[in-house]
Protein backbone atom coordinates (compact mmCIF):
# COMPACT_ATOMS: atom_id res chain seq x y z
CA UNK A 1 0.00 0.00 0.00
CA UNK A 2 1.17 3.24 -0.83
CA UNK A 3 2.44 5.55 2.10
CA UNK A 4 0.83 9.17 3.17
CA UNK A 5 4.08 10.12 4.86
CA UNK A 6 7.32 9.06 4.07
CA UNK A 7 8.43 7.21 7.58
CA UNK A 8 12.27 7.79 7.64
CA UNK A 9 14.09 9.14 4.43
CA UNK A 10 17.27 9.27 5.56
CA UNK A 11 18.91 10.36 9.04
CA UNK A 12 20.05 13.16 7.46
CA UNK A 13 18.31 16.22 5.82
CA UNK A 14 20.85 18.13 4.26
CA UNK A 15 20.29 21.16 3.05
CA UNK A 16 22.60 23.43 1.45
CA UNK A 17 23.32 27.01 3.27
CA UNK A 18 22.57 28.68 -0.18
CA UNK A 19 19.25 30.78 0.52
CA UNK A 20 17.56 28.78 -2.06
CA UNK A 21 18.49 25.88 0.25
CA UNK A 22 17.50 28.00 3.27
CA UNK A 23 14.04 28.92 1.90
CA UNK A 24 13.54 25.17 0.86
CA UNK A 25 14.11 24.42 4.58
CA UNK A 26 11.66 26.57 6.12
CA UNK A 27 8.85 25.48 3.53
CA UNK A 28 9.70 22.09 4.59
CA UNK A 29 9.26 23.19 8.62
CA UNK A 30 5.93 24.30 7.39
CA UNK A 31 4.70 21.13 5.75
CA UNK A 32 5.67 19.12 8.69
CA UNK A 33 3.16 20.50 10.52
CA UNK A 34 0.39 20.06 8.11
CA UNK A 35 -0.46 16.39 8.18
CA UNK A 36 -3.65 16.39 7.10
CA UNK A 37 -2.68 17.69 3.66
CA UNK A 38 -1.03 14.39 2.61
CA UNK A 39 -4.32 12.71 3.48
CA UNK A 40 -5.90 15.01 0.65
CA UNK A 41 -3.25 14.09 -1.92
CA UNK A 42 -3.58 10.45 -0.92
CA UNK A 43 -7.39 10.28 -1.42
CA UNK A 44 -6.32 12.08 -4.96
CA UNK A 45 -4.02 9.59 -6.12
CA UNK A 46 -6.21 6.56 -5.10
CA UNK A 47 -9.13 8.71 -6.56
CA UNK A 48 -7.92 8.70 -10.03
CA UNK A 49 -6.44 4.77 -9.83
CA UNK A 50 -2.88 5.36 -9.37
CA UNK A 51 -1.96 1.70 -8.46
CA UNK A 52 -1.12 1.54 -4.70
CA UNK A 53 0.21 -2.29 -5.10
CA UNK A 54 3.06 -4.14 -5.94
CA UNK A 55 7.14 -2.10 -6.10
CA UNK A 56 6.53 0.73 -3.33
CA UNK A 57 6.14 4.38 -5.36
CA UNK A 58 5.87 7.30 -3.81
CA UNK A 59 4.80 8.50 -0.49
CA UNK A 60 1.96 10.94 -1.03
CA UNK A 61 3.64 13.32 1.10
CA UNK A 62 6.79 12.95 -1.32
CA UNK A 63 4.25 13.50 -4.24
CA UNK A 64 3.11 17.00 -2.63
CA UNK A 65 6.67 17.88 -2.01
CA UNK A 66 7.94 16.89 -5.64
CA UNK A 67 4.62 18.90 -6.87
CA UNK A 68 5.61 21.97 -4.43
CA UNK A 69 9.47 21.68 -6.28
CA UNK A 70 8.07 21.53 -9.81
CA UNK A 71 6.19 24.16 -9.76
CA UNK A 72 8.63 26.81 -7.55
CA UNK A 73 11.29 25.86 -9.73
CA UNK A 74 9.50 25.97 -12.96
CA UNK A 75 10.94 22.71 -14.26
CA UNK A 76 10.00 20.29 -16.41
CA UNK A 77 9.43 16.65 -15.41
CA UNK A 78 12.25 15.84 -16.94
CA UNK A 79 14.46 18.06 -15.19
CA UNK A 80 12.53 17.30 -11.70
CA UNK A 81 13.49 13.72 -11.83
CA UNK A 82 17.41 14.93 -12.50
CA UNK A 83 17.20 17.09 -10.24
CA UNK A 84 15.78 14.93 -7.17
CA UNK A 85 18.94 12.87 -8.33
CA UNK A 86 21.21 15.09 -8.40
CA UNK A 87 20.64 17.36 -5.68
CA UNK A 88 20.73 16.83 -1.56
CA UNK A 89 18.72 20.03 -1.26
CA UNK A 90 16.08 18.48 -3.07
CA UNK A 91 16.28 15.01 -2.14
CA UNK A 92 16.05 16.57 1.26
CA UNK A 93 12.45 18.45 0.76
CA UNK A 94 11.17 15.38 -1.50
CA UNK A 95 11.25 13.40 1.72
CA UNK A 96 12.86 10.66 -0.84
CA UNK A 97 14.38 7.10 0.77
CA UNK A 98 17.82 6.54 0.30
CA UNK A 99 19.20 5.81 -3.22
CA UNK A 100 15.56 5.84 -4.71
CA UNK A 101 14.84 8.58 -7.26
CA UNK A 102 11.18 8.91 -9.64
CA UNK A 103 11.20 8.48 -12.95
CA UNK A 104 9.81 11.38 -15.41
CA UNK A 105 6.29 8.97 -15.72
CA UNK A 106 6.06 8.42 -11.87
CA UNK A 107 6.35 11.90 -11.22
CA UNK A 108 4.33 12.91 -14.43
CA UNK A 109 1.39 10.41 -13.43
CA UNK A 110 1.47 11.19 -9.76
CA UNK A 111 1.50 14.59 -9.61
CA UNK A 112 -1.31 15.14 -12.25
CA UNK A 113 -3.40 13.56 -9.71
CA UNK A 114 -3.74 15.71 -7.57
CA UNK A 115 -6.84 17.87 -7.65
CA UNK A 116 -7.60 21.93 -7.96
CA UNK A 117 -9.83 21.27 -4.53
CA UNK A 118 -7.17 19.46 -2.87
CA UNK A 119 -4.14 22.35 -3.78
CA UNK A 120 -7.30 25.07 -2.78
CA UNK A 121 -7.19 23.68 0.33
CA UNK A 122 -3.53 23.56 0.88
CA UNK A 123 -3.59 26.85 0.28
CA UNK A 124 -6.36 27.85 2.84
CA UNK A 125 -4.31 25.79 5.22
CA UNK A 126 -1.37 28.41 4.49
CA UNK A 127 -3.55 31.20 4.95
CA UNK A 128 -4.61 30.04 8.16
CA UNK A 129 -0.96 29.49 9.51
CA UNK A 130 -0.03 33.29 8.11
CA UNK A 131 -2.95 34.50 10.14
CA UNK A 132 -1.64 32.78 13.45
CA UNK A 133 1.90 33.75 12.78
CA UNK A 134 -0.07 37.80 12.00
CA UNK A 135 1.77 38.05 8.96
CA UNK A 136 -1.79 38.45 7.15
CA UNK A 137 -5.72 39.54 8.55
CA UNK A 138 -7.26 39.74 5.16
CA UNK A 139 -8.50 43.21 6.21
CA UNK A 140 -6.82 44.80 3.59
CA UNK A 141 -7.80 43.29 -0.01
CA UNK A 142 -6.70 44.55 -3.32
CA UNK A 143 -8.77 43.15 -6.78
CA UNK A 144 -7.64 42.65 -10.62
CA UNK A 145 -7.51 40.56 -12.97
CA UNK A 146 -5.43 38.64 -15.54
CA UNK A 147 -5.04 35.89 -17.80
CA UNK A 148 -3.53 32.69 -18.45
CA UNK A 149 -3.07 31.04 -21.82
CA UNK A 150 -3.99 27.45 -22.54
CA UNK A 151 -1.65 25.04 -23.98
CA UNK A 152 -2.65 25.50 -27.75
CA UNK A 153 -1.26 27.33 -31.07
CA UNK A 154 -2.53 30.32 -32.50
CA UNK A 155 -5.66 29.70 -33.60
CA UNK A 156 -7.55 29.74 -37.27
CA UNK A 157 -10.77 28.13 -39.09
CA UNK A 158 -7.60 26.23 -41.32
CA UNK A 159 -5.51 25.34 -39.03
CA UNK A 160 -8.72 23.63 -36.90
CA UNK A 161 -9.97 21.68 -40.08
CA UNK A 162 -6.23 20.78 -40.76
CA UNK A 163 -5.91 19.42 -37.41
CA UNK A 164 -9.36 17.83 -37.45
CA UNK A 165 -7.90 16.13 -40.55
CA UNK A 166 -4.24 15.27 -38.60
CA UNK A 167 -6.42 13.88 -35.27
CA UNK A 168 -9.01 11.67 -37.80
CA UNK A 169 -6.01 9.86 -39.76
CA UNK A 170 -4.18 8.85 -36.73
CA UNK A 171 -7.70 7.38 -35.09
CA UNK A 172 -7.76 5.76 -38.26
CA UNK A 173 -4.52 4.31 -38.36
CA UNK A 174 -5.43 2.81 -35.00
CA UNK A 175 -9.22 1.74 -35.65
CA UNK A 176 -7.37 -0.28 -38.65
CA UNK A 177 -5.09 -2.30 -36.27
CA UNK A 178 -8.05 -3.29 -33.78
CA UNK A 179 -9.23 -6.40 -33.78
CA UNK A 180 -12.48 -7.21 -34.90
CA UNK A 181 -12.24 -4.01 -37.10
CA UNK A 182 -14.33 -3.17 -40.32
CA UNK A 183 -12.76 -3.23 -44.26
CA UNK A 184 -13.53 0.37 -44.54
CA UNK A 185 -11.44 2.44 -47.55
CA UNK A 186 -9.61 5.27 -46.09
CA UNK A 187 -7.13 8.20 -47.64
CA UNK A 188 -4.34 9.92 -45.00
CA UNK A 189 -5.32 13.50 -46.28
CA UNK A 190 -3.11 15.35 -43.78
CA UNK A 191 -1.09 16.30 -46.27
CA UNK A 192 -3.74 17.80 -48.77
CA UNK A 193 -5.06 19.08 -45.39
CA UNK A 194 -2.04 21.12 -44.42
CA UNK A 195 -1.51 22.29 -47.84
CA UNK A 196 -4.60 23.74 -48.44
CA UNK A 197 -4.17 25.62 -44.92
CA UNK A 198 -0.76 27.14 -45.76
CA UNK A 199 -2.24 28.03 -49.10
CA UNK A 200 -4.98 30.13 -47.26
CA UNK A 201 -2.87 31.77 -44.98
CA UNK A 202 -0.67 33.03 -48.15
CA UNK A 203 -3.99 33.77 -50.09
CA UNK A 204 -5.08 37.40 -51.04
CA UNK A 205 -8.33 36.63 -52.76
CA UNK A 206 -11.55 36.63 -51.17
CA UNK A 207 -13.02 34.26 -53.53
CA UNK A 208 -9.76 32.18 -53.78
CA UNK A 209 -9.33 31.74 -50.19
CA UNK A 210 -13.13 30.58 -50.10
CA UNK A 211 -12.36 27.75 -52.47
CA UNK A 212 -9.51 26.82 -50.69
CA UNK A 213 -11.90 26.53 -47.90
CA UNK A 214 -14.59 24.54 -49.48
CA UNK A 215 -11.59 21.92 -50.80
CA UNK A 216 -10.77 21.97 -47.13
CA UNK A 217 -14.26 21.17 -45.53
CA UNK A 218 -14.74 18.66 -48.26
CA UNK A 219 -11.37 16.66 -46.87
CA UNK A 220 -12.10 17.30 -43.47
CA UNK A 221 -16.20 15.83 -43.95
CA UNK A 222 -14.46 12.79 -46.09
CA UNK A 223 -12.44 11.79 -43.42
CA UNK A 224 -15.03 12.22 -41.05
CA UNK A 225 -17.29 10.06 -42.40
CA UNK A 226 -14.91 7.32 -43.10
CA UNK A 227 -14.25 7.50 -39.26
CA UNK A 228 -17.77 7.11 -38.54
CA UNK A 229 -17.94 4.17 -40.68
CA UNK A 230 -15.13 2.76 -38.55
CA UNK A 231 -16.75 3.72 -35.40
CA UNK A 232 -19.59 2.04 -36.74
CA UNK A 233 -17.91 -1.48 -36.90
CA UNK A 234 -16.58 -1.31 -33.76
CA UNK A 235 -19.37 -0.35 -32.08
CA UNK A 236 -20.22 -3.79 -30.26
CA UNK A 237 -16.35 -4.87 -29.83
CA UNK A 238 -15.32 -4.76 -25.98
CA UNK A 239 -11.80 -5.12 -25.60
CA UNK A 240 -10.34 -2.10 -23.63
CA UNK A 241 -8.77 -0.95 -26.02
CA UNK A 242 -11.19 -0.45 -28.74
CA UNK A 243 -13.04 1.20 -25.67
CA UNK A 244 -10.40 3.20 -25.21
CA UNK A 245 -10.20 4.44 -29.16
CA UNK A 246 -14.30 4.44 -29.06
CA UNK A 247 -13.78 7.17 -26.21
CA UNK A 248 -11.41 9.46 -28.23
CA UNK A 249 -13.60 8.80 -31.10
CA UNK A 250 -16.56 10.27 -29.48
CA UNK A 251 -14.96 12.65 -27.87
CA UNK A 252 -13.25 14.69 -31.25
CA UNK A 253 -16.08 14.10 -33.41
CA UNK A 254 -18.42 16.67 -31.71
CA UNK A 255 -15.98 19.05 -31.77
CA UNK A 256 -14.91 18.89 -35.39
CA UNK A 257 -18.47 19.36 -36.05
CA UNK A 258 -18.72 22.19 -34.25
CA UNK A 259 -15.29 23.32 -36.25
CA UNK A 260 -16.94 22.78 -39.68
CA UNK A 261 -20.25 24.91 -39.14
CA UNK A 262 -17.95 27.31 -37.76
CA UNK A 263 -15.99 27.70 -40.43
CA UNK A 264 -19.19 27.60 -42.71
CA UNK A 265 -20.70 30.35 -40.82
CA UNK A 266 -17.67 32.61 -40.74
CA UNK A 267 -15.51 31.93 -43.98
CA UNK A 268 -18.87 30.67 -46.66
CA UNK A 269 -21.63 32.83 -45.29
CA UNK A 270 -19.94 35.71 -43.76
CA UNK A 271 -21.44 35.16 -40.55
CA UNK A 272 -20.21 36.94 -37.25
CA UNK A 273 -19.88 34.63 -34.63
CA UNK A 274 -20.19 35.11 -31.27
CA UNK A 275 -16.82 35.05 -28.92
CA UNK A 276 -18.64 32.28 -26.38
CA UNK A 277 -19.48 30.25 -29.71
CA UNK A 278 -16.12 29.60 -31.08
CA UNK A 279 -14.07 27.22 -31.50
CA UNK A 280 -10.18 27.71 -30.51
CA UNK A 281 -8.91 24.60 -30.35
CA UNK A 282 -9.95 20.62 -30.57
CA UNK A 283 -6.90 19.81 -27.89
CA UNK A 284 -7.84 22.77 -25.40
CA UNK A 285 -11.71 23.24 -26.55
CA UNK A 286 -11.86 24.52 -22.92
CA UNK A 287 -9.98 27.67 -23.88
CA UNK A 288 -12.04 30.97 -24.08
CA UNK A 289 -10.99 34.17 -26.04
CA UNK A 290 -9.48 36.95 -23.62
CA UNK A 291 -9.65 40.48 -24.88
CA UNK A 292 -8.16 43.01 -21.74
CA UNK A 293 -8.17 46.71 -22.35
CA UNK A 294 -7.66 46.13 -26.10
CA UNK A 295 -4.16 44.19 -26.22
CA UNK A 296 -3.50 41.37 -27.47
CA UNK A 297 -5.61 38.70 -27.71
CA UNK A 298 -5.50 35.44 -25.90
CA UNK A 299 -6.78 31.90 -25.56
CA UNK A 300 -6.93 30.45 -22.14
CA UNK A 301 -8.50 31.97 -18.79
CA UNK A 302 -9.46 35.14 -16.90
CA UNK A 303 -8.04 34.98 -13.65
CA UNK A 304 -9.60 37.23 -10.75
CA UNK A 305 -7.49 37.35 -7.80
CA UNK A 306 -7.27 38.76 -4.54
CA UNK A 307 -3.88 39.70 -2.27
CA UNK A 308 -3.28 41.21 1.40
CA UNK A 309 -1.27 43.71 2.25
CA UNK A 310 1.94 40.41 2.99
CA UNK A 311 1.46 39.55 -1.01
CA UNK A 312 0.17 36.57 -0.43
CA UNK A 313 -3.08 35.42 -2.82
CA UNK A 314 -5.55 35.19 -0.71
CA UNK A 315 -8.14 33.89 -3.62
CA UNK A 316 -8.16 33.15 -7.10
CA UNK A 317 -11.04 32.52 -9.18
CA UNK A 318 -10.57 30.74 -13.05
CA UNK A 319 -13.48 32.40 -14.73
CA UNK A 320 -15.51 30.36 -17.59
CA UNK A 321 -15.72 33.10 -20.81
CA UNK A 322 -14.72 37.07 -20.45
CA UNK A 323 -17.10 38.56 -18.08
CA UNK A 324 -16.48 42.12 -17.27
CA UNK A 325 -14.34 42.83 -14.32
CA UNK A 326 -17.09 44.84 -12.38
CA UNK A 327 -19.37 41.84 -12.80
CA UNK A 328 -17.17 40.02 -10.45
CA UNK A 329 -17.01 42.45 -7.86
CA UNK A 330 -19.18 41.52 -5.35
CA UNK A 331 -18.67 38.02 -6.14
CA UNK A 332 -15.12 38.38 -4.88
CA UNK A 333 -16.14 40.19 -1.91
CA UNK A 334 -18.56 37.19 -0.95
CA UNK A 335 -16.12 34.57 -1.44
CA UNK A 336 -13.46 36.24 0.80
CA UNK A 337 -16.02 37.20 3.61
CA UNK A 338 -17.53 33.24 3.52
CA UNK A 339 -13.72 32.37 3.84
CA UNK A 340 -12.81 34.76 6.35
CA UNK A 341 -16.02 35.03 8.02
CA UNK A 342 -15.97 38.78 8.29
CA UNK A 343 -15.56 41.70 5.08
CA UNK A 344 -12.37 43.40 4.90
CA UNK A 345 -12.28 46.43 6.14
CA UNK A 346 -10.36 47.84 3.11
CA UNK A 347 -10.68 47.37 -0.43
CA UNK A 348 -8.60 48.42 -3.48
CA UNK A 349 -9.66 47.57 -7.14
CA UNK A 350 -8.62 48.18 -11.26
CA UNK A 351 -10.47 50.51 -12.08
CA UNK A 352 -12.28 47.86 -14.59
CA UNK A 353 -14.46 46.95 -10.87
CA UNK A 354 -15.71 50.74 -10.75
CA UNK A 355 -19.53 51.09 -10.75
CA UNK A 356 -22.43 52.77 -8.37
CA UNK A 357 -23.53 49.39 -7.86
CA UNK A 358 -20.70 47.99 -6.85
CA UNK A 359 -19.65 50.29 -4.14
CA UNK A 360 -23.00 50.37 -2.76
CA UNK A 361 -22.75 46.80 -2.31
CA UNK A 362 -19.56 47.11 -0.96
CA UNK A 363 -20.52 49.46 1.80
CA UNK A 364 -23.87 47.13 2.65
CA UNK A 365 -21.55 44.35 3.12
CA UNK A 366 -19.80 46.35 5.72
CA UNK A 367 -16.46 47.42 3.83
CA UNK A 368 -15.19 50.91 5.28
CA UNK A 369 -13.27 52.23 2.48
CA UNK A 370 -13.65 50.92 -1.20
CA UNK A 371 -11.07 52.42 -3.37
CA UNK A 372 -11.30 52.28 -7.23
CA UNK A 373 -8.42 53.01 -9.60
CA UNK A 374 -10.68 55.01 -11.86
CA UNK A 375 -13.33 57.21 -9.94
CA UNK A 376 -15.93 56.71 -12.87
CA UNK A 377 -17.83 59.54 -11.73
CA UNK A 378 -18.02 58.67 -7.98
CA UNK A 379 -16.47 61.13 -5.41
CA UNK A 380 -14.09 60.47 -3.46
CA UNK A 381 -15.74 61.15 -0.02
CA UNK A 382 -18.25 58.78 -1.36
CA UNK A 383 -15.55 55.69 -1.62
CA UNK A 384 -13.30 56.44 1.26
CA UNK A 385 -13.16 58.62 4.47
CA UNK A 386 -10.49 61.18 2.70
CA UNK A 387 -8.49 62.24 -0.11
CA UNK A 388 -4.96 60.83 2.32
CA UNK A 389 -6.69 57.46 2.57
CA UNK A 390 -8.04 57.23 -1.12
CA UNK A 391 -4.01 57.77 -2.25
CA UNK A 392 -3.06 55.64 0.41
CA UNK A 393 -5.19 52.59 -1.02
CA UNK A 394 -4.37 53.31 -4.91
CA UNK A 395 -1.05 53.03 -4.23
CA UNK A 396 -1.88 49.61 -2.62
CA UNK A 397 -3.97 48.88 -5.53
CA UNK A 398 -1.01 49.45 -7.43
CA UNK A 399 1.22 46.70 -6.04
CA UNK A 400 -0.95 43.95 -7.32
CA UNK A 401 0.78 44.69 -10.72
CA UNK A 402 4.37 43.56 -9.67
CA UNK A 403 2.39 40.74 -7.91
CA UNK A 404 1.02 39.58 -10.72
CA UNK A 405 3.94 39.52 -12.81
CA UNK A 406 6.20 37.64 -9.91
CA UNK A 407 3.17 35.23 -9.77
CA UNK A 408 3.13 34.97 -14.16
CA UNK A 409 7.36 35.00 -14.32
CA UNK A 410 8.61 33.56 -11.42
CA UNK A 411 5.54 30.43 -10.83
CA UNK A 412 4.38 29.82 -14.75
CA UNK A 413 1.23 31.53 -14.85
CA UNK A 414 1.16 33.34 -17.78
CA UNK A 415 1.11 29.57 -19.43
CA UNK A 416 -0.61 27.10 -18.53
CA UNK A 417 1.70 23.88 -19.70
CA UNK A 418 -1.05 21.03 -18.57
CA UNK A 419 -3.50 19.76 -21.21
CA UNK A 420 -7.39 19.82 -20.20
CA UNK A 421 -9.58 21.70 -18.10
CA UNK A 422 -9.55 20.56 -14.89
CA UNK A 423 -5.36 19.83 -15.00
CA UNK A 424 -5.83 23.92 -15.85
CA UNK A 425 -7.32 24.64 -12.87
CA UNK A 426 -4.87 22.01 -10.86
CA UNK A 427 -2.30 24.05 -12.25
CA UNK A 428 -2.87 27.87 -11.53
CA UNK A 429 -3.75 26.37 -8.11
CA UNK A 430 -0.39 25.01 -7.65
CA UNK A 431 0.91 27.85 -8.80
CA UNK A 432 -0.60 30.08 -6.13
CA UNK A 433 0.23 27.25 -3.34
CA UNK A 434 3.92 27.48 -4.67
CA UNK A 435 4.30 31.74 -4.40
CA UNK A 436 2.17 31.60 -1.28
CA UNK A 437 4.43 29.07 0.65
CA UNK A 438 7.64 30.83 -0.91
CA UNK A 439 6.35 34.02 0.30
CA UNK A 440 5.28 32.20 3.46
CA UNK A 441 8.99 31.51 3.99
CA UNK A 442 10.56 34.88 3.43
CA UNK A 443 7.79 36.79 5.85
CA UNK A 444 8.15 34.08 8.77
CA UNK A 445 10.47 35.01 11.29
CA UNK A 446 13.06 32.33 11.38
Amino acid sequence: MRQERTIQATIFEVFAQHEIGCELKAMSQWLDGQGQLTSLVAGDLRRQGVRETGRRGLSAESVLRCALLKQQRQLSYEELAFHLEDSASFRAFARLPLRWSPKKSVLHQTIAAIRAESWEAINQALLASAKQDRLESGATVRLDSTATAALMHEPSDSTLLSDAVRVMTRLLQRGEALPGAPAVQWRDRRRLAKKRARAIEYSRGQDKKRQLYRELIAATEASRDELQAMAAGLAEAAEIGTERWRAEVAHYLPLIARAIVQTRRRVLDGEIVPASEKLVSLFEPHADIIVKGGRQVQYGHKLNLATGKSGLILDIVIETGNPADAERFVSMLDRHIARTGVPPRQTAADGGYASRANLAAAKARGVADVAFHKKCGIAITEMVKSPWVYRRLRNFRAGIEAAISCFKRAYGAARCTWRGLDHFKAYIWSAVVAHNLVLFARLKPA
